[in-house]
């Protein structure tokens, strides 16, 4: 059998709300050679049901049904090692992709074959996908590199990556930022990349985030960077490390409410 040129990966959990709307904006993509991978992560509502409504409309569904909850990592992960595309490309059970999303990202990576990891732009919705604001990121891999030892240089839901080379690093390894830990090992096998087209309208549901999760996922960050500097190659400027040393003084006296309106506020882009 013939493999798919791409394998789109979106985990599910309690999305009955939204997912039918995720689903349909693949299955309604102009890029067609596509397997489509979608994980219910122990859903206690209809989430499941929903999902296998569609498999039974089109046979480039594959469906995979986690008994426990696994939580974001693990179940990525099992989605990477049944992947059969060349590229894996990310998508999230509650956002929703562009008709020409895909066809724009593979060609992308096809005319760029050095670049090992690339994402786009997302318009920034609220729960019924009514726009309010844009978020953009860097292009070129320089300015990437630099970016990410302060911020992720990539939209997560957006991305898509080296099927090989995913596999190769064994996919994502912590529960807390694994996003951010995914791109820094991905750097050491090619390029970074985005391109400037938007590529999703992103839900931005309102956080629940508490303080302490938000402390917790901030250690992790600043722990990878530390590792990548380490490790993998990666150098921290002056700059970058004052800013992180400012971010790890902010973790135990900002509050996360705080943090967030912070982080909308700088990184959205008003339309």
């Amino acid at each position: 059998m013939k493999k798919p040129l791409v394998s789109i990966l979106m985990p599910a959990y309690n999305a009955e709300k939204y997912i039918g709307e995720a689903i349909e904006s693949i299955l309604n993509q102009t890029f067609r050679d596509f397997e489509f991978i979608i994980i219910d992560d122990a859903s206690t509502d209809d989430t499941w049901n929903i999902i296998q409504k569609y498999k039974t409309k089109d046979k480039r569904i594959i469906t995979l049904k986690n008994t426990i909850n696994q939580k974001i990592c693990k179940t990525l992960n099992e989605g990477i090692s049944i992947a059969k595309g060349k590229y894996i490309v990310r998508m999230d059970a509650d956002d929703w992709s562009f008709p020409d999303r895909i066809k724009k990202q593979y060609r992308y990576m096809e005319s760029h074959r050095n670049i090992i990891i690339s994402g786009g732009s997302m318009l920034v919705c609220d729960s019924n996908l009514n726009q309010y604001a844009r978020r953009d990121y860097p292009t070129e891999n320089e300015e990437l590199r630099k970016s990410i030892l302060r911020f992720s240089p990539f939209s997560h839901p957006t991305v898509i990556f080296k099927t090989k080379i995913a596999k190769k690093i064994g996919g994502y390894h912590t529960l807390y930022a694994e996003d951010i830990e995914l791109y820094l090992k991905l750097g050491k096998y090619g390029v970074f990349g985005n391109i400037e087209d938007t590529l999703i309208k992103y839900r931005e549901i309102t956080s629940s985030m508490t303080n302490t999760k938000l402390r917790i996922t901030e250690m992790h960050t600043l722990k990878h960077r530390l590792t990548a500097v380490l490790k993998y190659g990666y150098n921290f400027s002056f700059f970058d490390l004052i800013y992180n040393l400012f971010q790890l003084i902010s973790v135990f006296v900002i509050p996360a409410k705080l943090k967030i309106y912070l982080f909308n506020k700088f990184r959205n882009k008003s339309i």
